[in-house]
């Protein structure tokens, strides 16, 4: 691990691997060895040694997922780290709150190896700093980048004086399974049929471990039936997506089928976690999110603290309602989870929640965890005689449109259209209008009550449309509207 690393003669364009929040990108085409390597090294120097505090040895958790690339990036990154001092732990296998898990524990920065559900021919990596605090664009990410980029042209080099770090391996299963269940009892619940559809991802790894007896627990009243729980990156039965309705339709029949009373589905790299009722039917990630705010608000009261719950700014309003009317201060964020990660900690709020069922939880160091929702959900089923279907009807009492995206050639003179019908013909009408987030207009606080939100896409030329109404033909009014606008040609 000495002297200077080979480089190749055409130097990949580290601007479309490496974006706002995480690596991403096609194996071994952009994400390879070498460039693993390189950004290890980079990692070192930007985040990890400037954060050594008082003489401590600097130290870095890497873990990775399923993907048959995984082993061979880990290694070169770890040889990166090596290379500038720093000592390397590796978790192998693991989910993404697994890595955060083990980042947050050993309060050490980490890296965890995964594309989350994109397809099989992609690899990336998701960094934090100790204790999972994220590294983003505007946190170290495009340092990180610069610095890669320099390391590719140049060579990776041992800087003198420096004794190179060591590489050891530790297996924190175990300890991430008994951190969850420390946080959510459900040794009292009545018994659940529970469907888990894994993808083929790593929450065929974690939910054995948790909510079975895989990591040698103490059996749950949980009757788990394993869907696709086989670790294969390559997918073979679906994509590991549950946002795309077309990846529940195995988990929804298998729910019907087996009489289960619940169903949960996990993304390629387990942090998400969507639900289905007993009758097959999928329960909205904003319900997901007001049923667990309200658990961790009662929490926070009976400690005798003021809560706080952040939500993104396309969640259902049933989210602000009810935690407003909870008595805690509801805090509405940015889409995406460095956002919110970064409003969880400012606020030290309890919980937060996002319309693509990420779940974040200070008790799990403001970190997002699919399976730790999943436990909060398993635990309020259990606890009451009725089904899902009628436990979820309290939190989605409204009628929403999903996210809606459209391929447009001019995005401004699209947006423009959208304001100038809703905005700036309405005059002092009684629509709020923020930008926050691309285009919020509602009009919530009149009847009909309805608002939508148009957002660009930072990388394709899309925008994506949410709609949200007090009944179902004013949402469709408006969501049909504004895409005539959004989607008129000249």
């Amino acid at each position: 691990m000495t002297g200077v690393t080979d480089t190749s003669s055409a130097l990949p364009d580290l601007t479309g691997l490496i974006k706002a929040y995480d690596v991403r990108g096609t194996f071994p085409d952009q994400l390879n060895a070498e460039v693993a390597r390189a950004i290890g090294a980079a990692f070192a120097d930007v985040v990890v040694l400037p954060e050594v505090r008082d003489g401590a040895a600097p130290r870095v958790v890497i873990g990775n997922d399923m993907r048959p690339s995984g082993p061979e990036l880990v290694a070169a990154f770890a040889d990166g780290l090596a290379t500038r001092g720093v000592d390397v732990v590796t978790i192998g296998l693991c989910s993404t709150d697994g890595l955060y898990f083990a980042s947050g524990s050993l309060d050490i920065p980490g890296a965890m190896f995964t594309a989350s559900h994109n397809p099989a021919q992609y690899n990336g990596i998701k960094l934090c700093r100790a204790g999972a605090r994220p590294v983003g664009q505007d946190s170290g990410l495009s340092r990180v980048r610069d610095l890669a980029a320099e390391y590719l042209r140049d060579g990776v080099v041992t800087a003198e004086g420096v004794t190179p770090g060591t590489v050891t391996e530790q297996d924190l299963l175990v300890a991430y399974a008994e951190f969850l269940r420390g946080l959510v009892d459900l040794s009292g619940i009545r018994p659940l049929k529970v469907v888990v559809d894994a993808g083929n991802g790593m929450g065929g790894f974690t939910a054995p471990a948790v909510l079975g007896t895989g990591a040698g627990l103490a059996a749950l009243p949980l009757d788990v039936v394993p869907l696709y729980f086989e670790l294969d990156g390559t997918f073979p039965n679906h994509e590991a997506n549950p946002l795309e309705p077309e990846n529940l339709r195995d988990l929804q029949k298998a729910v019907v089928e087996h009489g289960a009373d619940i169903g949960l589905a996990f993304d390629g790299d387990a942090d998400r976690c969507f639900v289905i009722d007993e009758n097959g039917d999928p329960v909205s990630p904003s319900a997901i999110t007001a049923l667990v705010g309200l658990r961790e608000i009662e929490r926070e009261k009976a400690a005798g603290r003021t809560p706080t719950v952040i939500h993104n700014l396309i969640t259902s309003m049933v989210v602000p309602d009810l935690v407003t009317a909870a008595g805690a201060k509801a805090v509405r964020t940015r889409v995406g989870h460095s956002f919110i990660k970064a409003q969880m900690a400012e606020s030290d709020a309890v919980f937060g929640g996002e319309h693509s069922a990420h779940y974040y939880f200070r008790d799990f160091f403001f970190a997002d965890t699919g399976m730790l929702a999943a436990l909060h959900v398993l635990a309020a089923l259990g606890g009451q005689p009725h089904p899902l279907s009628a436990l979820a009807e309290q939190y989605q009492p409204y009628v929403a449109s999903g996210e809606i995206n459209s391929t447009v050639t001019d995005v401004p003179a699209a947006r423009a259209r959208v304001v100038e019908a809703y905005v700036e013909q309405q005059g002092a009408g009684p629509v709020a209008v923020d930008e926050l987030d691309g285009l919020t207009v509602s009009h919530w606080d009149s009847q009909p009550q309805w608002w939508f939100n148009l957002r660009a896409s930072n990388t394709e030329p899309l925008l994506r449309l949410n709609v949200e109404a007090a009944d179902e033909d004013i949402m469709e009014k408006v969501r049909d509207d504004v895409l005539a606008l959004v989607r008129k040609q000249g």
